[in-house]
């Protein structure tokens, strides 16, 4: 129910019109004054403000401004017996949603206060909306108590409240997109465009006209001038992904435009100011990629102010069980079923998984498994058959298969440091190197 504050010093026509307004199926409040008003605003969620403009402590129009001020998404009708132009131009400028002339405007109070009510539920709507885009680029919605997401996290967002350029690197699937996001949500363009383009996506042919755009008449079919991806972000923030499938040739002009911020369209000979902040990332080792010819060098630093490397899955064993909780209940809600949190049988089971997918195949994992759930817990027999093959091997091992065995004990051991090899190798009383080679033999 929307709530009303009526501020006005004559008690009859108060009382009266609180009558008529309560009458409409609104909630309303009353005040003799401009003080009694402010502490009625802060005791309750108040959306129109029904004012007078002479009041004996100030003046309406003075007081909606401050009212704005504090109170951005109320709207305000000023009333006066007394209409003039001048004051009604500076009450709308200070933010009132209309001022009417008491008694020849009653009339008008009702339709306004419905339009004042409608524009202010739709602007907490709005708000709602955002604050819930927020959370969910933010921070705060990348799961993980890790040493290395902490680790990663940090990094990120001490980086991102700056302009610096970012390079994200990791293996497919560990969330560069996800850290993308969060790290433009943060800073200081998070209200601007953030625009994400997968360099792999996009044939060669096509990338420079995507990410600079064209002009028209540039090549067969550009009937018009069109903006490119990089333009679209201006302000804001331009994410690459796989940025090592960017040819050769291309990357000579990224690096134009990052080092002059000006920006030429395919077949324009003038150039556009750009103001964009760049974040990268790949799954390739770009440096090997600079020996092989494949990478610009002087690209690389420009692109590299700040790398942050994100942790594979199997060395983040710790976040699985999260991880996998938080992709079933999106999948329940979605498909409107009830679900309890995973069992300790079903989480170990994840846990020897290798996961070489990483965030992404545990997602789809999870989603397969909430799917064919028969009622409100997930059984081991609703993962995919190599998962279930794995939760089998314990039962399978005899006292001679000492292969299988070390690969378990080794597995165990890296679930219980959190995929810290360095660690993994004292507890187990080998080398490093030793230890390497298991892996590799075991395919750990």
């Amino acid at each position: 129910m929307n709530k009303i504050l009526i501020v006005d010093d004559e008690e009859k026509l108060r009382t009266l019109l609180a009558r008529i307004i309560s009458l409409e199926g609104y909630e309303v409040l009353q005040a003799a004054d401009i003080k009694a008003a402010f502490k009625k605003l802060e005791q309750a969620d108040i959306d129109v403000v029904l004012c007078d403009v002479k009041l004996p402590d100030g003046n309406g129009v003075e007081f909606s401004q401050t009212i704005k001020n504090k109170y951005p998404l109320i709207e305000i009708i000023l009333l006066t017996a007394y209409g003039n132009i001048p004051d009604g131009v500076q009450a709308i400028k200070n933010g009132a949603f209309d001022y009417i002339t008491k008694g020849d405007d009653n009339n008008k109070i009702i339709p306004l206060l419905y339009r004042a009510a409608e524009k202010v539920a739709l602007a907490k709507r709005v708000q709602h909306l955002e604050k819930q885009l927020s959370n969910k680029y933010s921070f705060d919605s990348i799961i993980g108590r890790s040493k290395s997401i902490l680790a990663a996290i940090d990094i990120a967002k001490k980086v991102a409240v700056t302009d610096a350029a970012v390079l994200l690197t990791g293996e497919t699937g560990t969330g560069k997109e996800v850290f993308a996001q969060a790290i433009h949500s943060a800073s200081n363009r998070s209200s601007k465009n953030f625009v994400a383009i997968n360099c792999a996506a996009i044939s060669k042919d096509l990338m420079e006209s995507e990410l600079f755009g064209h002009k028209a008449g540039a090549f067969t079919g550009a009937i018009k001038d069109t903006k490119g991806f990089m333009e679209e972000a201006n302000n804001g923030t331009i994410f690459l992904d796989e940025i090592g499938e960017m040819p050769l040739e291309l990357q000579a002009k990224l690096l134009r435009v990052l080092e002059t911020g000006e920006l030429i369209k395919v077949g324009e000979s003038k150039s556009i100011k750009l103001n964009v902040r760049l974040i990268t990332a790949t799954n390739r080792n770009l440096k090997k990629e600079i020996e092989a010819g494949h990478f610009r060098e002087d690209l690389f630093y420009r692109i590299a102010v700040f790398q942050i490397p994100l942790p594979p899955l199997r060395e983040r064993v710790i976040d699985i069980e999260e991880l996998a909780n938080h992709f079933a209940k999106m999948v329940a809600v979605k498909t409107d079923k009830k679900i309890k949190p995973v069992s300790k049988e079903f989480s170990e089971v994840l846990k020897q998984h290798q996961w070489n997918g990483n965030i992404r195949e545990l997602k789809n994992v999870m989603e397969r498994a909430v799917i064919l759930m028969n009622d409100d817990e997930l059984a081991i027999e609703n993962l995919p058959f190599e998962l279930q093959q794995s939760s089998a091997l314990p039962k399978q091992l005899s006292a001679f298969d000492l292969a299988s065995a070390e690969k378990l004990h080794i597995q165990k051991v890296l679930n219980y440091t959190n995929g810290n090899k360095t660690e993994t190798a004292k507890l187990l009383n080998i080398a490093l190197t030793t230890l390497y080679r298991k892996l590799d033999e075991y395919k750990l």
